[in-house]
Formats: C-alpha cells, structure tokens, sequence
C-alpha cells in the first residue's frame, strides 16, 4: 500500500510519549468524526444512522514525540437481542481494557438510557483500574443547539464518570463540535499531556493495523448507509472477496450480504441504479484513501440469519470472540486532497 508523506522510522527517544486513548460512547453521537478530525484524515467511515460503525477501528496519530494510538469503537446500546448486538457491545467493553486514556462522547442536550449503559461500563473501568485514567467527556455537537442557554445547565447537571478505590481518576467536560472542529484541539492537547512516557509502538508513517482489503469492505458499506438511507435492511454486511493490487490498480470484488431474498432488490435498486451510485461513490472514497486507481465490482448475494448466527458473524470478520483488531499495519496515502466529497473530513456526517 501507499506510504504516507513522513516516512522516517521513529527513535526510541526517552522523550517519547505514548499510549491508548479508547472512544466509547452510544450510537450516533459523532464518535468516528472525531477519531477523523483528531487523526486528520478519514478512516472510520461516517453516516447519519446508528451502528455505522460495527468494528473497532485504531487509527495512529504521531506529533513530533507524541504518538496517540485512538480506538474507535461501536457504539454502545441497550435493548439489542440480535447476536450482532451482543457482539458490538462486547467489541466496545473489550476495547477499554488495558488503555491510557478514555474518551466518553455524548451529545449536547441529549443524554438517554444508552449513555447511562456507556457510563456504566466507564465506571467498571475506572473500578477495575490500578493507577489513575484520565477520562474526558467530549460533549459533542453544541453547534447544533440553538437555545445557547440551554447549554450551561446541562453541563452542569451532566452524570460523570466517578472515582473508585481511592484513585482520583481526573475528569474533565469537554463542549465541542467534531463536525465544527470546535475544541478537538483542546482535547487532542489535553489528551496528549496524559499520555504516558513510552516509545513508539508505529511509525510515524503507519495510520492504521487494519488491512486494505478491510477498510475497502468499509467503504463499501459506509456508501451503502448513505445510499440507501432508511431503506437500509440492518442486516446488511460486506465482504472482500477479491483485492489483487497491479501497478497503479486496484481490483476489488465485494460481496453485499443480506438476511432475505427480498432485501436484494432494495440494495439494487431499479435498474440496478443504487448499486450503481453505491459503486461509484465507494471506489472514489478508495482511491482517495489508497492512493490509486480502483476497479470495484459489486455482488449482492442472500446468507440468511447472520446477523443472528456467532459462527457466521465470525467468518464475516467481527470480533466475536474478544478480539480487538490487529491486523498487519497499513500505509495509507496521506492527505492528498480530491474534488469527491467522501475524501474531505469536514464532508463527513456527525455519524458514529
């Protein structure tokens, strides 16, 4: 895959700072934007639905001698009965263990039952923790609050995560706007202060452990959400199933898997025109990413009941088994710029 613009191999300076900074939060409250804007470049895909986002998603940003490593992570919920539920609430659980720093994203003027549940799990946290973990809770999308006023007492009243054992965890309420770019600076440098002294665990080129074949079923699915809008069956997931790389080329075939015969003609669309607008836009949100030209074909097939079926979900890439990423690190291109509206951060929806 491409390299990134930097690619010199980082020193193990005793100056070095680094550590993990796990995002957790409910569905839609803008959790993949921010792993965007504090990773300046696009990774987790974004749309304006719940569950967009179904894996954790590590994203590697180094500045000079700080290197944050984010993890991006489903967003948590209740009420939830399908093993794909279960599955997405467990990766998110999984993903606090053993990190630095926790980020809790939640949404101006809007707390409900699921950031009571994301709360929950960051207290199990902080009582299982041994030494201090800052959290910083990010309130998300004040730009869309219209009654300004409104904003200060919800603030104040705002249910924090507490401390626990005797260990002062610091907590600090961050107001801001992922979409916005408001505050995310104020966070990333609060966040980087908390960061412990440890070498580098990338380099300073390396953006991501996911794989390219991966990040190009995300992208497919990500066109999908925003394509279909509410006529997106839940049960409705992408899989590689080829990616050959030629000079200059990318071949990718993905595979739509959906739970009923039925839901094909939906994905579809009349004359095939979704699929279509669905192709199109992906493969132009991959080329931006990977830094070439991509042929994409797309294949709508039926595996009825995976969204209910652990075995299938497994084979369908989800972790399922409490296993959080970890796949060889990839080489993104870097920010090269383009005139598609998928590649620019700041195009991005306020999604997961």
């Amino acid at each position: 895959m491409t390299k990134a613009q930097n690619t010199t191999v980082p020193a193990k300076a005793p100056g070095q700072r680094c550590g993990n900074v796990t995002i957790v939060g409910r569905p839609n409250v803008g959790k993949s934007t921010l792993l965007n804007r504090l990773i300046g470049q696009k990774l987790s895909i974004t749309a304006h639905k719940p569950q967009t986002t179904r894996h954790a998603i590590l994203g590697v940003n180094t500045v000079d001698d700080i290197q944050a490593i984010y993890l991006d992570t489903p967003g948590i919920h209740v009420h939830g009965k399908r093993a794909l539920n279960q599955v997405l609430n467990r990766t998110a659980a999984n993903a606090l263990h053993g990190v630095d720093v926790i980020v809790m994203v939640v949404q101006a003027m809007a707390w409900t039952e699921h950031d009571d549940r994301v709360l929950s799990m960051v207290n199990n946290t902080l009582e299982e923790a041994q030494q201090e973990l800052p959290v910083f809770v990010f309130v998300n999308k004040v730009d869309l609050v219209t009654r300004k006023n409104d904003l200060l007492p919800f603030l104040a009243e705002l249910p924090i995560p507490a401390a626990s054992q005797g260990i002062v965890h610091p907590v600090e309420v961050i107001p801001g706007s992922a979409r916005q770019q408001t505050a995310v600076s104020t966070l990333e440098k609060a966040i980087f202060e908390h960061l412990p002294v440890a070498p580098f665990v990338y380099d300073k080129d390396e953006l991501t452990d996911r794989s390219s074949r991966f990040l190009a079923a995300e992208h497919v699915r990500e066109q999908l959400t925003r394509q279909l809008s509410e006529e997106l069956p839940y049960a409705l997931t992408v899989e590689i199933e080829q990616f050959a790389e030629e000079a200059g080329l990318m071949r990718i075939g993905a595979v739509i898997w959906v739970e009923k015969e039925s839901q094909k003609g939906i994905v579809i669309g009349k004359r095939g025109e979704k699929l279509k607008a669905v192709g199109s836009r992906a493969r132009q949100s991959m080329e931006t990413l990977f830094g070439q030209k991509v042929f994409l074909q797309l294949w709508v097939r039926v595996k009825a009941g995976w969204a209910d079926d652990e075995r299938a979900l497994h084979s369908l890439g989800y972790e399922v088994r409490g296993e959080v990423s970890g796949a060889k690190p990839s080489h993104l291109a870097g920010n090269a710029g383009s005139s598609t509206p998928d590649s620019a951060p700041d195009s991005t929806p306020d999604g997961d």
